[in-house]
Parts: C-alpha cells; structure tokens; sequence
C-alpha cells in the first residue's frame, strides 16, 4: 500500500466513502463480462477450483463469461496476460521476478501454499538417502530458457547444499517419468502431485528431495492479473477473485465429483485414480481447512524474493510495491487528491462520530474473526477426510474431527486417553516411528503411507495417511497435521484380485502363473548359490474314471485332499503348485545331493495310494511323477517343464505307480512321437492306410463265417508301422476319430461283397478305440446312415469293446450301446477276464459275443486251469444267450479242446494271419465255390 495511503487517518477512508456515496458514483456495469483464464499447464486436478466456480455458476453470478484456456508451456500465461489476450492466469512464485523486472503484474491469491516442486532420485543399492548423490549425475531440472534453468526454488535448493548446476550433468526436461524408470537418467524434478502415482504404479524405487528441507518454502499456483486490468475493472477483478477462491474451496471439499468432472468436459490425459491422487496430495500444500484460499503473506513473499536475492536474481532489500493485490482495495491516488478538499470538510462531523466507527469497526473485525473460525470449524468437521492434530513428542491427540473418529472406530473419550501409536496394527508402528522421526528431525518436509489402524472392535481398517507439520504460531512447534482416508476396500479388492491371479481357487495351491514366477526366482537364486533344483509333473493315475463315475464334485473333492498329501510330502521352502486337472508340480530347491529326490517323490506315490474316502464310496488312484533337474537337464523354464512332461509320459508308460527321471532319450523319443504323429496327419489322404482281415472260423464246421478288420499303416519312408506304436499316437491326438471313419468305409465296401459272394449273414468286426467310443458329442448316426445308402443290415457288423469301457456307467455310454443295438449292430467284449471283469457287465449291458483272450488259450490242456476257465466262460456265455469267440488259436489240440467245450468260433494264426483284404476275397469266394454247410 502507498506510504501515503497508510498515514491516513481511518476517519478521511470513512469520509471518501461517504462522499462517493452522496456523489452517487457508480462504477460501470460488468454483467456477463467475457474474460480469459490463461492456465500455465493442461488440464487436471491443478486447476480443479476454476472448473467449479464455472461448472457450479459462481462466475455466471458473478456477471461474467469466463474461458479457461490450457498452457502450452509455464510461460504462456505472463505473455497473454501481458498482451491482453487473457485478463487472468496462473503462475508461479516466479511472477515476483516478472514484477520486478517492470512488468505489471499483479498476484491475486495464492492457491498452494507450499510448492509441489521436488526432485526425484532413483535409489542406489548400498547408497541412503542423499541429496550430494545428485553429484555428476543426469539430471532433468527444468527447461532452459535463455541460458537460465527455469527451476529457481530447486537450484536455491541445490545451492544451499553446496551444489552447483556446473557439477550436473543437464539433461533436457522431458517431463516423463518413464525416463527415469528406464535408466535414461539418474533424477528429475517432479511435482509431488503428479509423477511420484506413476512411479509407484510402475514399483521404482526413488527418493523425494523438497527445498522445503533446506527453509526454502515457495508458494506454489497463484492466480494473478494485469495492472491494467485491474485498474480498468477493479469491481471485474474483486468478482472474478472472489468467484474462483469460492470454486477452489468447492473442489477441495468434492474431489471425486470434480475428478468426474474432468474427466467428461476436459480432458481425459490422466485417469480416474491419477486424478484423484493428485487432489488427495493437494491437501496438505493447499491445507484448506487451516488457512483460507487465496491468503497470502507479504513475509512469505520477502523470505521468496530474499532466496532469489541468493540466486543473484534480485537485489538485496527489494521491495514489490503494487505486486500483491488488495481485495479491500486501496483508493486511487489522484481521485484521492481531487476529493482532498472536500473530505477535509468533513473532518468536524468525522470527530463527532469517530469513537463510534472505532467500536463498530472493533465489533465487525470481532464478528469477522469468529465467523471465520466458526467456517473454518464447519469444514473441518464436515470434511469427507478424517483429519487429526498431534504431538509429535507425545502422540496425544490435540484434535480429532468425526469423520477420523468413524474411520479410526474409536469414541471421542479413547481419543482423549490415548495417544496415535496405541491405535496402530503392531506390525505397522515401526515404519510409522521412523517416518514420524525423520519429519521431525527436518530430512523430509511431509510423508504419506499406507497402515493399518486396529479399530475397538479388534477389525483392522486400511488407511493412507499424510502427516504435514503445522506453521501457524498458535499450532505450537510439536502439532502435526495428519489426514487419513480408508483405503480397506482398494486393499481388500487388490488382495483378492492378486489371490485370484496367483492362486488355484479349488486348492488354494500357487497356480501356473506363480509356480512359473517361481521357478524363475528360484533359478536365479540356485544359479547364485551354486545348487540344484528338482521339478516334479504329478499327473493322477485314473483321475478321470472318479470323475466320470462319482461326478465333478467328488472329484474336486479328491483333488484338494490329493494337494494336501503332496503338500505334507516337502518343506515349507519348496512349492507344490496346481497346473489344471489332475496335473501338480514340486520344486525342491536347494539341493546338494539327488538322493533326497527320490525319497520325496516315493513319499508321494505312497501317500496317494491310500483310500480317498469321497462321501459313502472309496477312491483309488496312483501317480505318475516325472523329475528334471537344473542346471543338469536344461537351463530355461520352458525347457525343463518340457522335459518333466517328457519323464512323467515314460512313467505311464512304465505301468504308472512310478517315477521316472528325464534322459536324452526321452527327447528322443519325444521327437520321433511327434514326427510320426505329422506323418500320420497325411495317411489317410495319402493312402498309406491298409485295411487287413483277419478270419474267424465256425469250429463246427471250419468255415469262415466272420472276419476282423485290421488297420496296418505302409509308412513311405518307414516301412510297415506295428498298430502299437501309431494307434495310441491317433488318439491322444484326436486323429483316432477320422481314421475310425475311414475303417468303418472300408469294411462296408468289403461285408457288402462278402454278403452277398460268400454267405448273407457273414460279419466284420471291428475294433472300437476308448477315445472314439467316449468323446463327447458323438454317436454313431453317421454309420447307420452310411449302411442304409450302402443296403447293408446293422447285423453285418459287429464293435468290439473292451472291458475298461464298461466301467464307466454314465448315460453317455448307455446311450451309445443302446443306439447301436437299435440299429442292429453287435457288441463284442473284447480280451474277456483280463481286465476289470464283473458278471453284472453281462447282465447289464446288450453284449453278443465274448472273446475268449489268448492269454488262456495260449497254454490250453486237458485238466489245466486255462482250461477250466475256458470252459467256464463258454457255459456262462451259452447261459446267457451269448456266443463264445477264442482268440490266439495256434494249434489243431487248442482248437479241438475249444470245440469240445462248446466254443462256436475261434481265430489265430492255426486258421490264418491277417491278409489283406483281396487274399481273403480269393480264399472267401474259393470257400464259395465249395460244397456249402449243411
């Protein structure tokens, strides 16, 4: 204020009022004034109070029309507002260079009471926290202009410990944290609002250095204008400084609805939770419940215009005359001096009323103080944030709004008797005291973290806190100002979202994703420690048929109870994870010796092997455990669960119940699978594939009534591939399914000719593979279909099954056999008393024919037991409406017994080896032209 206007007596103010009044002066009128809000950077939380004084109509009753422009760099503002294309903007505590330079700017409120500015610093191993670190390092700290680092408080800062610009190595600011995150740089300046959300998110560890911990406390946002303007629209100016601090206290107090807000009419750069992180960050540097938006101190600004003195920026002693804006509003000078005179007549009628304006003006300034501290108090106990004073010595409690009372879940009286830390979960106290300490003690200026509060109750709450100290007089030097938000449901849902990405829902075990997270850390670890580790592929033996017999749900039963045997099998240091199914996997780690791998995986097998009582029935099932070890047999993840899978195979194929070790071999073999399996893609297009026939001779009489079709594969390259090694490859790659079609086409081609050459009830047999029988979705509609196209009867085929099938009593497999009896194909049950043999199979299912195997044909003899069974077989079959079919039949004393027990048929090698199908069609039509049966 002028030095003239100060020495005024308060009586001549009153006065001039007066005489404006009589001479009924009014100012202009400014309804819906446009005017242009010149923002220094895009849009975002920053800005947030000038988007509600517009969204919520304070500048629409304040009589004007206001646009708010983005930045496109800091400076934007000074040159627009300078130039008159805006009337308002945004600036830093720089504007005080800009005044002093003599351009007229004038500061009307500050928004940040302390500056965001700080700088960033990755964390070194071995390296504490410090700020000399910086030294030869890259930095980004601001952008150049011309020849000046534009970052006056961070180099201020940087300056007072003993660090000049000239021992960095300066990068240009590219204002991406990325930058840091990847290496490219060593620190950067940053706004404690902004770039550390993307810092946590990306999980880099960095340190914050504030000038603040150097006394160096700038102002941050301020809203400010032109003398021009304000001289040519005072009323304009108060309105428009009025409306924006009462937005700013709007948004403040409605951060999620200004976020949304934001977001939909202004800009969508940053998302939700960015954004709201920034306003959560905002509260302590604008503190808006303990100081009223917009306040400023001429101090504050001589202490910033004292650190740019230090910089070299200004003289000593400046002084900023007109800077800083008077909402009471100073009068004009020279209308002053026109209004002398006349105010001076006066002077007699002000002495008379004089004692009454000072008590009246004392009243006003009174009622003004206690309706502020009334408002001030309003906001803080509405606040949607819990907020609390402190003792940092102490820890009592000095005040205590009720939104903290509700999150904390304590009454007012606990809060009485009982001091911060007492209501802190145990595990969460020691990082709380050593933040606590170091904000004390100056090495930070502010902290925010994330703990658990214990509520009466006993339930713990999550909270993120931010702890500032208080800078008033009256707070004391020991009050801190802590506000918390609970944060329990981001936590919980974050946990459950982890749990659910990292673990198996049915048996809580790690899943794939962690069991690879796993192996890969372990690995690192073995290849430091110079040990081994050894993975086992657990894959249950007969899984399936528990399911398919007792149902998804026993299954599942049995699965988390097999999880909790193999669990008990290993240390708490290994992991038993589930992969998916009946697949498990173990890593041992830290081997010395493979012996104990071997134990361990016996413990298993054993283990499994007892009963798993699933409700009122019993379940058996075995393992089948493959083992790799690294470094030995392989150095990648992808490799060794290759290899594991490899080894499990060969312990399947060993006759389950084992484990096996991987060996070259395996890869070997693997390979040769692999490529056979590509080649038998081609066969059937290619016609390797040969049907061959092998006869079946009614004993009675020695003619071939029958014949079973056999698939034979001519590999080009190979030669003759045995059925045993390519039949099982068809069906664990789904091949078996066309190939069986094919098979099918073919004997309808040859039955046909026989029926009608040889015999009209001559049959072909063929044989049924598991896979085809029970896959899911099929029938066989598409076989009786191709009998009827080709006029041949259901009867002229017969499909042999095998035993195994039978076990699985689900309306799949009832279905089928059901559908194949009515279209008047028979069943044959194939290697009869060999496999899980139940007389109820015969009563229950539609059975034609019983194949006597050749494992007790092969030692027939008068009065054997081979025999006895045999004989046994056949009285059953006969009694129960069945026809008896021996296979393996290789010398003329096995058939004659055969026949004499009754056998109708009988097939082996004494009769004929399987031919291809032409030679049976010249020894079919060579019996034709024979005397016929009787």
């Amino acid at each position: 204020m002028h030095p003239k206007l100060v020495a005024l007596h308060p009586l001549l103010r009153a006065a001039a009022g007066l005489l404006l009044v009589l001479a009924g002066a009014v100012l202009p009128a400014f309804a819906q004034d446009r005017v242009v809000l010149q923002l220094k950077h895009t849009h975002q939380f920053q800005f947030a109070g000038y988007y509600a004084a517009l969204e919520k109509g304070y500048y629409r009753d304040a009589g004007l029309d206001v646009q708010i422009l983005e930045g496109a760099d800091g400076g934007a503002p000074e040159r627009e507002v300078l130039a008159g294309r805006a009337q308002y903007g945004t600036g830093s505590s720089a504007l005080l260079l800009t005044r002093l330079s003599g351009k007229p700017v004038v500061v009307l409120g500050v928004i940040f009471q302390h500056s965001p500015h700080a700088l960033a610093m990755r964390q070194r191993a071995g390296q504490g926290p410090d700020i000399h670190n910086l030294i030869g390092k890259r930095v980004m700290l601001g952008p150049l202009r011309n020849g000046r680092v534009e970052a006056d408080e961070l180099v201020a800062y940087l300056k007072r410990e003993g660090i000049t610009l000239d021992r960095l190595r300066h990068v240009e600011h590219s204002y991406d944290p990325l930058d840091l995150v990847q290496g490219r740089i060593d620190a950067m300046s940053i706004y404690t609002t902004n770039e550390p959300d993307y810092l946590d998110r990306a999980g880099f560890p960095y340190d914050v250095y504030s000038p603040r911990a150097a006394g160096i406390d700038f102002y941050g946002d301020n809203l400010f204008t032109s003398e021009h303007e304000l001289n040519a629209n005072p009323e304009r100016v108060k309105a428009f400084r009025a409306a924006s601090m009462r937005g700013w206290q709007y948004a403040m107090n409605h951060q999620e609805e200004m976020v949304d807000l934001i977001l939909a009419k202004y800009s969508r750069r940053h998302d939700r939770q960015h954004l709201l992180y920034e306003a959560r960050q905002m509260v302590p540097l604008v503190q808006p419940v303990l100081v009223e938006i917009g306040y400023m101190n001429p101090e504050r600004w001589q202490h910033i215009a004292g650190v740019y003195a230090d910089l070299g920026l200004l003289p000593k002693g400046v002084t900023f005359n007109g800077f800083l804006y008077n909402a009471e509003g100073g009068l004009d000078l020279v209308w002053l001096y026109r209004v002398l005179g006349a105010a001076a007549a006066l002077l007699l009628l002000g002495a008379a009323i004089h004692v009454s304006l000072l008590a009246r003006e004392r009243r006003r300034a009174a009622d003004a103080i206690r309706a502020g501290e009334e408002r001030f108090r309003t906001m803080f106990e509405a606040s949607p944030m819990g907020i609390a004073l402190i003792d940092d010595v102490s820890g009592a409690f000095s005040d205590v709004n009720p939104r903290y009372r509700e999150i904390a879940g304590r009454t007012a009286e606990e809060f009485a008797h009982h001091a911060w830390l007492d209501f802190v979960y145990p595990e969460d106290v020691a990082g709380w005291t050593v933040l606590m300490q170091r904000l004390v003690a100056g090495d930070i200026p502010e902290f925010r973290t994330t703990l658990r509060l214990v509520r009466a109750n006993g339930a713990t709450v999550w909270v993120e806190a931010s702890v500032v100290p208080l800078e008033t007089p009256r707070a004391g030097p020991h009050l801190k100002l802590c506000m918390i938000e609970d944060v329990t449901d981001q936590k919980e849902s974050e946990a459950l979202i982890w749990q659910q990405a990292n673990f198996d829902q049915l048996t809580q075990l790690p899943n794939r994703r962690m069991f690879l997270d796993r192996l890969q850390h372990d690995i690192v670890k073995s290849r430091r420690d110079g040990t081994r580790i050894a993975i086992l592929f657990i894959d249950l033996d007969h899984f399936k048929e528990v399911n398919d017999t007792l149902g998804h749900h026993q299954g599942d039963v049995l699965l988390v109870d097999a999880a909790r045997r193999i669990a008990t099998c290993v240390r708490e240091a290994d992991t038993v994870a589930r992969l998916g199914g009946d697949e498990f996997t173990v890593i041992l780690t830290q081997l010395r010796e493979s012996d104990r791998v071997d134990t361990i995986a016996q413990n298993i097998l054993d283990s499994l092997l007892a009963p798993f009582q699933l409700g009122q029935e019993q379940a058996f099932v075995s393992a089948s455990i493959g083992i790799t070890l690294y470094p030995d047999d392989a150095a990648s993840v992808e490799d060794l669960l290759k290899h594991a899978d490899q080894a499990m195979y060969a312990a399947k194929g060993a006759g389950r119940n084992r484990f096996s070790y991987f060996t070259p071999a395996l890869q070997v073999a693997a390979l040769n699978r692999m490529r056979l399996t590509n080649d038998l893609r081609s066969a059937v297009k290619g016609e390797q594939l040969k049907l061959y026939f092998q006869p079946i001779v009614h004993l009675k009489t020695g003619r071939i009534h029958k014949a079973e079709a056999l698939l034979r594969w001519q590999h080009p390259q190979r030669g003759l591939v045995s059925p045993l090694e390519f039949i099982p490859l068809a069906e664990s790659s789904g091949l078996i399914v066309d190939i069986g079609q094919w098979v099918f086409n073919e004997s309808i081609r040859w039955v046909q000719r026989w029926r009608r050459m040889v015999h009209p009830d001559f049959q072909v047999s063929l044989n049924q593979s598991p896979v085809e029988f029970q896959r899911e979705g099929g029938s066989y509609d598409v076989w009786l279909r191709a009998l009827r196209q080709a006029d041949v009867p259901g009867q002229a085929i017969v499909v042999e099954i095998t035993e195994g099938l039978l076990l699985d009593a689900s309306t799949m497999v009832t279905d089928k056999l059901l559908q194949l009896r009515d279209g008047g194909i028979q069943v044959a049950l194939d290697d009869f008393g060999t496999g899980y043999s139940s007389l109820s199979y015969l009563n229950k299912f539609d059975i034609d024919y019983l194949k006597i195997d050749r494992s007790f044909v092969r030692n027939l003899a008068p009065e054997s037991n081979d025999m006895a069974l045999s004989e046994a077989i056949i009285v059953m079959a006969h009694k129960l409406g069945l026809h008896v079919i021996a296979e393996g039949v290789e010398t003329e004393q096995q058939r004659d017994l055969l026949a004499a027990a009754g056998c109708d048929y009988g097939q082996g090698y004494l009769f004929d080896k399987p031919l291809p199908a032409e030679e049976l069609d010249a020894q079919l039509r060579a019996q034709a032209g024979a005397v016929t049966e009787p």
